[in-house]
């Protein structure tokens, strides 16, 4: 199981995470194979599909060198599902107090979502290093980040909603930002028409942006 520290570093090297909505597990190891070929090799398939369960466990069992979290987690069964699938880490749209104890159980990293000051601090306290904040563009966006670096120096975190590809920079520019999760790198339509290089380049127009943002962890 990779470890935070790890997981931080790789998905910083990217940049941005992709965030997956699969109906078909069959597109899971071609989608993958494209993400990870155009360098974004850190993605998120979230629990709103029948399918993804197995769209995780296919993209673990397979010899693509990424990692592959599941999101969407909202319960402590989704996180045991989540590990029996092969999950590598997890990620939460936001943290209830009766959450927290399946998230602390749970051997692999966690991103739990928050989109206060307040749920920051709680869940830094609870010993989570990497937060999702969530909805990201509806919640503060860039400005509500800035104002936490100060304050909070030692929490990273990977905003996502509503990110569009034109404010990648503007998030990737600060310190407390480790990646983006964002959607747009393969939509629905695309997944579902089997778009394979249209997603490998968008993936990779991506990496290069995120590369030119933050030279130095790249």
């Amino acid at each position: 199981m990779i470890t935070e520290t790890d997981l931080k570093a790789r998905a910083r090297r990217a940049g941005v995470v992709p965030v997956l909505t699969l109906d078909d597990a069959e597109a899971a190891v071609p989608l993958a194979r494209a993400l990870a070929a155009g360098g974004l090799d850190v993605m998120e398939v979230t629990l709103r599909t029948e399918a993804a369960l197995e769209a995780i466990a296919a993209i673990a069992g397979s010899d693509v060198d990424c990692v592959i979290g599941a999101g969407t987690i909202l319960s402590e069964g989704d996180t045991d599902a989540a590990a029996k699938a092969g999950a590598q880490f997890l990620v939460t749209p936001g943290t209830p107090a009766s959450l927290v104890p399946a998230l602390l159980d749970y051997p692999g990293p966690v991103i739990p979502g928050s989109s206060t000051a307040s749920e920051a601090m709680t869940l830094g306290e609870a010993g989570f290093g990497l937060l999702k904040f969530f909805p990201a563009e509806p919640a503060g966006g860039t400005d509500f980040l800035k104002a936490l670096a100060g304050p909070l120096p030692e929490i990273s975190f990977m905003p996502t909603g509503g990110i569009r590809p034109d404010r990648l920079v503007s998030y990737l520019s600060l310190p407390n930002v480790v990646a983006v999760g964002g959607s747009w790198i393969a939509a629905e339509k695309d997944i579902a028409k089997r778009n394979w290089r249209d997603i490998e380049a968008r993936a990779k127009d991506a990496f290069d942006t995120a590369t030119a943002a933050m030279p130095s962890p790249h």
